[in-house]
């Protein structure tokens, strides 16, 4: 019985032992801390970025035409048809690229950004002269009438900006910003005269004139950075490129035509950005 008991209180030692062990045994077995967790990062829109774009124009010409007599550059009949007042559409699609920097400060943003697009815009107006009458909104002549036609046509080639942003980050990746600064492009004017003289012979000419015209624009736009470096934008711009001319004249009869036009445009584009 005494062995019984001795055995019993070995056994409680032990296993006490053994439990204060245990401690100091898992502080020994290496233990591998789990992976910190990564905070997402924050886009920042200072940097060059690049782009293209693409969209649609609806522009106007607000136009000024005056015949002449060729022979004396007088007037044709002071006040009665000498000056046609109206307008010419000149809508096209337009495609090109831009490239910029962005400063960012807090939730504001400023940058800059020039741009260069080509556009197929293009009107065209069509007026007809009796004699050296010309009436204006005339679209057909009496039979017998001798007349002459005076098309007018009109083309913006191509243009660019230089222009400032200014914005707010509506959150990290959404952009709202408003726009303006300078314009320039090219203006083409094409005048033609055609009639047929007594002797049944036509004859036509055509007065062209491609200038470099400067104006300015201003508009508004938002932009989605929708991945790190790649934003994509929506954007609104008024252009007014001031006014461009063209002359053409006949010899027979002695008649010509001289076109003033102030060009006007507005722009929806979207783009695409890569930023550095």
């Amino acid at each position: 019985m005494v062995e019984g008991i001795f055995m019993k209180r070995a056994l409680t030692v032990s296993a006490l032992l053994i439990a204060s062990a245990m401690p100091a045994l898992a502080a020994d077995i290496p233990y591998k801390a789990p992976p910190p967790m990564m905070a997402p990062p924050v886009y920042n829109w200072t940097g060059f970025y690049v782009g293209i774009n693409g969209g649609y124009s609806f522009g106007r010409s607000s136009r000024d035409i005056s015949f002449f007599d060729a022979a004396t550059g007088l007037p044709i009949l002071p006040g009665v048809g000498s000056n046609l007042a109206g307008g010419t559409e000149l809508s096209g699609g337009l495609f090109g690229g831009q490239i910029g920097y962005n400063w960012q400060a807090g939730n504001w943003l400023l940058g800059i950004e020039t741009d260069a697009q080509w556009t197929g815009q293009r009107g065209s107006a069509n007026l007809l002269c009796a004699g050296l009458v010309c009436v204006p909104g005339a679209t057909a002549l009496p039979a017998g009438v001798l007349g002459t036609a005076a098309t007018v046509e009109q083309k913006l080639e191509w243009f660019g900006t230089l222009r400032g942003r200014g914005g707010i980050l509506f959150s990290p990746m959404f952009l709202a910003y408003v726009t303006g600064g300078a314009a320039y492009g090219t203006v083409k004017n094409d005048v033609a005269l055609a009639t047929v003289t007594a002797a049944g012979v036509p004859v036509a000419v055509t007065g062209s004139n491609s200038s470099s015209r400067f104006g300015w624009t201003l508009g508004a736009g938002v932009e989605w950075a929708f991945i790190p470096n790649w934003s994509a934008k929506l954007e609104y711009l008024y252009m007014d490129l001031g006014t461009s001319s063209s002359t053409a004249r006949l010899v027979t009869p002695a008649i010509g035509a001289s076109l003033s036009a102030r060009t006007t445009d507005s722009i929806v584009r979207a783009g695409i950005n890569y930023r550095f």
